[in-house]
């Protein structure tokens, strides 16, 4: 019995070992978040302004991403979007979509709009 206990623990210690080195070889936040404003400026030929919310999900990473699509004089009346991007683990661009269309001078409406 000692024999398998040793053999299960190795085995156990050589998978953890190995998930612990795709992670640490998989890209970080910061360079995510680079490579995924770049990917999607140049497949869309719009300038990526900012990069509002993001999350690692089983799948890789999610973001949500403001893109100048209109630049206008004054400049708050340009027109930005949100896009929602999809990335691989390491960082590939594997899905998008414009999910918000907004002028730059305009805020999101309040949840007490109403006087409710």
């Amino acid at each position: 019995m000692t024999d398998t206990s040793r053999t299960s623990r190795t085995s156990r210690t050589s998978s953890d070992s190995d998930g612990k080195a795709a992670r640490q070889s998989e890209p970080g936040p910061v360079e995510v978040l680079g490579r995924a404003r770049a990917q999607l400026a140049e497949l869309t030929g719009l300038t990526a302004e900012s990069v509002s919310s993001f999350e690692r999900v089983d799948e890789g990473w999610e973001l949500e991403v403001e893109v100048l699509e209109l630049a206008r004089v004054p400049d708050t009346m340009s027109l930005l979007a949100t896009y929602a991007v999809s990335l691989d683990p390491q960082g590939g661009l594997t899905a998008y979509r414009r999910v918000r269309r907004y002028e730059r001078g305009r805020a999101d409406p309040s949840p007490r709009a109403g006087g409710g």
